[in-house]
Formats: structure tokens, C-alpha cells, sequence
């Protein structure tokens, strides 16, 4: 079903079109401040009116009488049951006032928690592949991670309410050369000093163990630092590893068991999952015997140019630095493996269909590299614009400490989800539901510095507030002797401004859903629920719920307080934060 703006706007289109014979417009809706010029209102005819050529503009003069030409188009057009009223103010502005007909409807729908108005394709039309998260195995979560992985989890769901198609994979950093250093620092840098537990024994039997695996690793670097010999050591184990070594495989495997049942366990705080190879996502691994054909297509295609023994993709057209491919002893590099992961979905059309949006969440430091990385699939003819999107992410600040597991100085991101549910008095809702609002409200790319007092706080914009806004609409319910009609009334009351002020704003939230899934943007959907949360406040305090002047109007102040309530329920789920029936 198609949301309000969008008929508007599709009408107002065609009307355009009628009166100018001008085919490429897109013209754009806007909500006036004042409601007395109109629930919607757009400038279209005087942005339209400098594009005409001088014949057109000599037919209508200026650009109040073209306005004035394209709503008498639009009164043949446009239905009643939307529109009641299309009028002409000032220079040229065309205002709409909706249909009460209309405004009902909506509620009628969102009482009924029907969401079809927020689709604007389906899954057959729109299919995304969504990677986030993408930790690193042998290595616990950091609170670095925490952004990629709800950025992307809202990022996802959005697109899933918007009508997508979606698959959440999540791109696990299980090979490399770390891996040498790993299985060494394993068996050769003692857990228990005294030598009388193994490194397997103490490893098995731990409730941590990821984490005595980044010991090891930190451990491996502080020896390296006056034996550098044990480098050399440890490029000679991933080799092992590579080759298929039974040893080094089995150890490697170890660390990738330990590290997932740790990640699990992360996301079900956290409240995540994903969807391919079995909710595992497919890791660096997997696409280790798929590097070849892309180098063998990058060659065939002429892309690929020696430098110093390397083998680069050179971008100048792109104004781009060139994309190393090969380094010059022959191994392979995180963008080898980034195009064999992307040719794989590319290719695997039974799953992905013909044409996948992939996107990549992670953060802003890596622009560059996925610049470059776009620009090669599409001189391969892999993916077009558009196809192809970095939704970056900016970082957390913590008063100067930084995170580096080599070094050991880094901030678990288990401590902080635990500091946040302490904080909130033993809630993991309202705690991780603090940290998720706090982190989504603002633009993705923004740099975040974190403030308990901020992410708690049970006023203004924050997680715990919009919790209670919802448990607030719950608790009038549970105050009302009567429950609450389903069916809608035709038309308002008398008296009912205040009403159809605040479903005036319920009906904004499918554009809010459907721009917020173009951009990839889900800080739009904080801002609106804020928002509304802030109206209904008001309303609250002006409109008496349970004591209207009459049953009529006390039956659509509750349908009210339920769409409400609906509306702020599903727009937290999207964002992964769950809601609480009392607070």
C-alpha cells in the first residue's frame, strides 16, 4: 500500500505533466510548520517555472499562475478520499489539508498494526546483503564492535520493514597471518608459569577462554619485541596452516569454535542475528580457494599492473589511489579476499537473485579503501552504482584511551554492556536499550563520546525515555474501565483539533521508514519517535484520555494513545531496542 505522500505526489506528478508536457520533474512534498497552510505543501511550481523554456514561460507569466494552472489539473486528478482541500498560497507554494477520510484510515490501520503503508518494494523486486559486525576470531569484542553491529542490525531490519529482501552475513575475520603468531604464542608461551597445566588444559576448561587467547597473542608481541626471531617462527606456522597442516588446522579450529560460542553469546544480548551459513556468516576462510578466479579475471581483463613486484589495480580515472591485489611475495591481501567474498554473492543468483544490493557497515577510517574497492567490481562489470554502499560509522571516544589488542590496553564490550545493565538497575532492557538509542540517534559517520549520565537519562532524547513513553501508553490502557475499540470512526468529533494534530503526525512515519531505508539511515527514525513521543506528551497534558467531554471523543483519544504506542513499539524494533510494558 502506498503511503499518503507518495499518492500525492504520484498525482501531482501526472498533473505537472498535463499542464507543462514536461516528463522529467520529481517534485517534493513538504510539512509546513503551521498546519493552517496545509498537512503537506510543495514549491514545485516555482523551482519548475526557471526550468520552462520562454514559450512556457510567456503562457504563464509566473510562477503563482502556473501553481494556479497545476491545481486546477489536480482537482480532476486527485481522489477525495486523500485530499479534500489543494489550494494556492503566496508566490506559487501548492498546499494540501489531507481528507479526514484519509487520516482515519491510517489509524484504522496502525490500531490494526498494519504496516503495509511502510513497504515501497517487495522481496522479489529489492534483495540486500548486509554485512556488519565482523569480528575478529581468537579475538573477544571490543566496544569498537558495538557500532557495526547495531548500525548494521538497524540497517538491515529497516530495509526488511521497507519491503526488502534481506541477508545479514557477517564477514568473520578468521584467516591471516595473526593466526601464525596465534597457534605459536599457543604452544610456546606457558598460561600457568609453573608448568603444570597446559595451555589446552587451562583453554578447554575456561569460561573465558577468548580471552586468555588475546593474552597469548599480547604476550607473543611483548616476546617479539627483543626476539624478533619468533616472527620469522610464526610466518612459518600460517604457511603450515595454509597448506593444510593437521596440527595448525586443528588448533585454528579451536580458536574458531572458542571464539564463536563467545560471539553468540554477545548477540543474544544484544538482541542480533544473521542469516547466512547457518547464522555463522561466512568467514575469510571460506573464500580462501575463490581468490584465484578473481585473479585470473582481473588478468583477463587487463585490470591488473606490476609496481615493485606487486600486483595493483590502478584507479587514475577514479582520481583513486591504486588497489593492491597481490603483494610482492605473492600472498593475498584483505581486498583479494573483500572480491572473491563479493563475486560469490554476485554469482549466486538462486540465493541472491540477479541484481543484490550489497552494503558494508564499518567505519568511516575505511572510505578509501571500499572507494577503491567499489571501483574495481565496476570496471569488472560485477556490480553497477548505486549496488554497491559503505554505510560508515565514526568512533567512540573515551577520554584519550584507545583500543589495540596487541598493546592489552583496550575496553571490553561485554564490561561496557554490563556497566550499562548495572546502571539501569539490573535491566539488560533498559541498559543495552540505553546504549543502542544513544549510539542511533545521531548521523552514523558522527564521532560518539560517551556519557553514562547521556545514554541513561529518563528525560530527553534517550533510550530509557522513549521505553517509558511506550510503557506510559500501556499504562491508559490499563487504567480504562473499557478496552478499546478496533473499528475507527468515519470522521472526527467535533472539537477534535488537538486529535488531528497528532495523527497528522502519526501519518508522517511510513516517509520517515521509507527515507530513512534510501539513505540507510535509521537516526531518522530516533528523531521522529522522539519527536512524537514529545507531541503525545503534550497531548497528553492538553486532552483528558480517560475523562473526555464525550464517549466518541474518549474512543479516539485512545485509538490515539494505541497507534501511538504501536508506532513507537515498532519503530524501536527496527532499531533492536526492546520495549517494556511498565517501567
Amino acid at each position: 500500500m502506498n503511503s499518503v505522500t507518495s499518492q500525492i505526489t504520484k498525482v501531482l506528478h501526472t498533473s505537472i505533466r498535463k499542464v507543462t508536457q514536461i516528463e522529467n520533474i520529481n517534485p517534493e512534498l513538504e510539512k509546513p510548520a503551521d498546519s493552517d497552510h496545509g498537512d503537506y505543501s510543495s514549491n514545485c511550481a516555482m523551482v519548475l517555472f526557471k526550468q520552462l523554456p520562454t514559450e512556457l514561460k510567456d503562457r504563464f507569466r509566473n510562477p503563482r499562475q502556473l501553481a494556479e494552472e497545476i491545481v486546477s489539473e489536480l482537482h480532476q486528478q486527485i481522489s477525495e478520499s486523500i485530499v479534500k482541500e489543494v489550494s494556492v498560497a503566496g508566490p506559487g507554494f501548492i498546499n494540501f489539508r489531507l481528507s479526514d477520510a484519509a487520516l482515519l484510515s491510517y489509524l484504522q490501520q496502525v490500531v490494526g498494526q498494519d504496516w503495509s503503508a511502510l513497504k515501497v518494494t517487495s522481496p522479489e523486486e529489492s534483495t540486500a546483503i548486509v554485512e556488519y559486525s565482523s569480528p575478529n576470531i581468537a579475538k573477544p569484542f571490543t566496544v569498537g564492535h558495538l557500532r557495526s553491529t547495531i548500525i548494521g542490525d538497524a540497517v538491515a531490519n529497516l530495509l526488511q520493514a521497507a519491503g526488502w529482501q534481506v541477508f545479514r552475513d557477517n564477514h568473520l575475520g578468521d584467516w591471516g597471518t595473526q593466526f601464525g603468531k596465534q597457534i605459536y604464542a599457543y604452544l610456546n608461551i606457558p598460561l600457568d608459569p609453573s608448568g603444570q597445566r597446559s595451555n589446552e588444559d587451562i583453554l578447554n576448561s575456561s569460561s573465558a577462554p577468548v580471552k586468555e587467547l588475546v593474552q597469548l597473542y599480547v604476550e607473543f608481541h611483548k616476546q617479539a619485541e627483543t626476539h624478533p626471531e619468533i616472527e620469522e617462527e610464526a610466518r612459518s606456522w600460517f604457511k603450515r596452516l595454509e597448506d593444510g597442516d593437521q596440527e595448525a588446522r586443528r588448533i585454528w579450529q579451536k580458536c574458531v569454535d572458542w571464539s564463536l560460542k563467545e560471539f553468540q553469546r554477545i548477540y543474544q544480548r544484544l538482541g542480533v542475528h544473521f542469516t547466512e551459513n547457518d547464522g555463522r556468516g561466512y568467514g575469510e576462510s571460506f573464500f580462501e580457494d575463490k581468490m584465484a578466479p578473481v585473479i585470473a579475471e582481473l588478468k583477463e581483463k587487463k585490470l591488473l599492473q606490476e609496481s615493485e613486484g606487486a600486483q595493483l589495480v590502478f584507479l587514475e580515472e577514479e582520481h583513486l589511489p591504486p588497489l593492491m591485489v597481490i603483494k610482492k611475495d605473492g600472498a593475498t591481501l584483505y581486498a583479494t579476499r573483500d572480491l572473491a567474498t563479493d563475486k560469490f554473492r554476485k554469482e549466486n543468483v538462486s540465493r541472491y537473485g540477479k541484481h543484490p544490493v550489497v552494503i558494508n557497515e564499518v567505519g568511516a577510517e575505511q572510505s578509501e579503501y571500499f572507494q577503491q574497492l567499489f571501483a574495481v567490481e565496476y570496471k569488472l562489470g560485477w556490480y553497477k552504482p548505486g549496488q554497491r554502499v559503505h554505510v560508515k560509522h565514526g568512533l567512540y571516544r573515551f577520554q584519550d584511551r584507545k583500543m589495540s589488542t596487541r598493546k592489552g590496553n583496550t575496553i571490553w564490550l561485554e564490561d561496557v554492556l554490563d556497566e550499562a545493565v548495572k546502571r539501569a538497575d539490573g535491566s539488560e532492557e533498559i541498559g543495552i536499550g540505553a546504549l543502542k538509542w544513544n549510539d542511533l540517534k545521531r548521523s552514523a559517520h558522527l564521532d560518539i563520546i560517551f556519557n553514562w549520565d547521556e545514554i541513561l537519562a529518563m528525560d530527553g532524547n534517550s533510550g530509557p525515555y522513549m521505553q517509558y513513553a511506550y510503557a506510559r501508553c500501556l499504562s491508559i490502557f490499563r487504567k480504562a474501565e473499557q478496552g478499546v475499540e478496533q473499528a475507527v470512526a468515519q470522521s472526527f468529533p467535533a472539537a477534535a483539533n488537538p486529535e488531528r494534530q497528532l495523527l497528522r503526525k502519526l501519518t508522517q512515519y511510513p516517509e520517515v521508514i521509507q527515507r530513512a531505508a534510501q539513505e540507510y539511515a535509521p537516526h531518522h527514525i530516533c528523531t521522529y519517535l522522539f519527536s512524537l513521543a514529545q507531541e503525545f506528551n503534550s497531548f497528553y497534558h492538553q486532552a483528558p484520555i480517560l475523562k473526555a467531554e464525550s464517549e466518541p471523543l474518549r474512543q479516539l483519544r485512545l485509538q490515539l494513545t494505541q497507534a501511538v504506542g504501536n508506532t513507537i513499539q515498532h519503530g524501536l524494533q527496527i532499531l533492536g531496542i526492546q520495549t517494556l510494558d511498565r517501567m
